[in-house]
């Protein structure tokens, strides 16, 4: 089967909802991270295949907001795009699509990754205002708006506030981890240090040029200030200070916090994958190669955010591969609780065997190769966009530490998991 290599990937800075992306639009944030891509590869856009974007907050504007994003960051009009959502690991989903259809042999260059901006959230009406809305479409004489008018009450001016919860359950994420914490015995100290962890590592990252080379420099509209840096890492993070934190989603008994916990974050990544044979031909240097993936779905009810264990034994299994072969660990960090959990549940057999189906532990991951960038919770967590950062960062961490095998995992509203192998490329 044909070698699926990435060439390298790239994003834009990730910034706190709110702040820098205000005024921004999705499909902007893929433009600026596909133009950033074309620039540090070279690559001629004619060459480019095929662009797949994951999102989750869709814009009804831009619902295609790959088309847009590649039409707006300089690829061809006669490039095929296409958008696919899949929660938290819409952009894991867009990247093995990619691969899936190279191996199928549908093409042989694609621009993969995701984007979202939380800041440009749709604010939709009540359901009994959009169904008058709706009706008023019909409204042809001056006592059909008269009428309409007469019927407009002052609730239905109240906009529905958006909610980041499981439709499922009617729960909010946090709500099921702090759920999930308590289950697995994660204390409030054990988030708190993991969270301070994230932080510092990621400081340190920048500090020694490692994340600067993964992100491309912006300036927006209209006082074009140069943007470079992520603005959530607290470098002065201390566990003294998140410590003092009141919990954010279960007032009296919880542990998540707003510091152990992700924010909602705006941003765009994408990755230049193709052919092993298609790359040696345009004489790229090749970073990696795609060795196998999985996807998982699990309980909603109670295994929301379990899905890097689940995806994690399920690749183990699949590959015959061991957690001790990977040099280089990267899972998203939903929440400090999320990660723990997921840990004690592959390396204690209890849990490995009850819920895996494993014989025995999975195994225990070295913290020494895990999230040693930061992670999610201090770089930002743009839905649809956090995959491709996930594989970038692996790539390059494995050509650093001089390192062989990555193994990358993520969790994902619906309760879906996901785990992607990745080897460094022998050049």
């Amino acid at each position: 089967m044909e070698k699926i290599v990435l060439i390298d990937g790239i994003r834009t800075p990730f910034m706190r909802a709110g702040t820098t992306y205000m005024d921004t639009m999705s499909y902007e944030l893929g433009q600026f991270a596909i133009k950033g891509l074309l620039t540090k590869t070279g690559i001629d856009p004619n060459i480019v295949d095929q662009v797949i974007l994951g999102t989750v907050i869709s814009n009804l504007k831009t619902s295609n907001v790959a088309r847009e994003a590649a039409l707006s960051g300089g690829l061809q009009e006669t490039t095929p795009c296409h958008t696919v959502t899949m929660a938290c690991i819409s952009a894991n989903r867009a990247i093995s699509t990619a691969v899936a259809e190279m191996h199928a042999g549908q093409y042989e260059v694609a621009i993969a990754g995701g984007v979202d901006c939380t800041s440009d959230t749709p604010i939709t009406f009540r359901k009994a205002m959009q169904k008058k809305l709706f009706k008023a479409q019909k409204i042809k004489s001056m006592g059909d708006s008269l009428k309409f008018l007469a019927s407009l009450n002052f609730k239905d001016f109240m906009p529905e506030r958006p909610r980041v919860a499981e439709y499922s359950t009617n729960r909010v994420m946090g709500q099921d981890c702090d759920i999930m914490a308590a289950r697995f015995e994660v204390s409030r100290s054990a988030q708190d240090e993991f969270a301070v962890r994230s932080h510092h590592l990621a400081e340190k990252a920048w500090q020694d040029g490692h994340l600067g080379k993964e992100v491309v420099e912006i300036a927006l509209a209209p006082k074009f200030h140069s943007e470079h840096k992520d603005n959530g890492i607290r470098g002065n993070s201390s566990l003294e200070k998140v410590r003092k934190l009141r919990p954010a989603f279960d007032k009296k008994y919880g542990s998540l916090t707003a510091a152990n916990s992700s924010f909602l974050t705006d941003g765009g990544a994408v990755c230049l994958i193709m052919t092993e044979r298609k790359a040696k031909e345009l004489g790229l240097s090749i970073k990696a190669e795609i060795v196998d993936y999985v996807f998982t779905g699990q309980s909603p009810e109670d295994e929301l955010l379990l899905g890097p264990a689940y995806a994690t034994a399920k690749i183990l299994q699949k590959t015959g591969m061991k957690l001790d072969d990977f040099d280089v660990i990267e899972f998203h960090e939903a929440f400090a609780g999320q990660i723990l959990s997921n840990l004690r549940v592959l390396e204690d057999p209890k849990y490995s065997e009850g819920l895996l189906g494993w014989k025995g532990a999975v195994g225990s991951v070295n913290m020494d190769k895990f999230n040693l960038w930061g992670g999610s919770l201090s770089i930002g967590h743009p839905f649809g966009a956090t995959g491709a950062r996930l594989l970038t960062t692996s790539a390059n961490r494995l050509i650093h530490e001089d390192g062989q095998y990555g193994l990358i995992a993520a969790c994902a509203a619906g309760a879906h998991g996901h785990a992607m192998i990745v080897k460094r490329y022998a050049q």
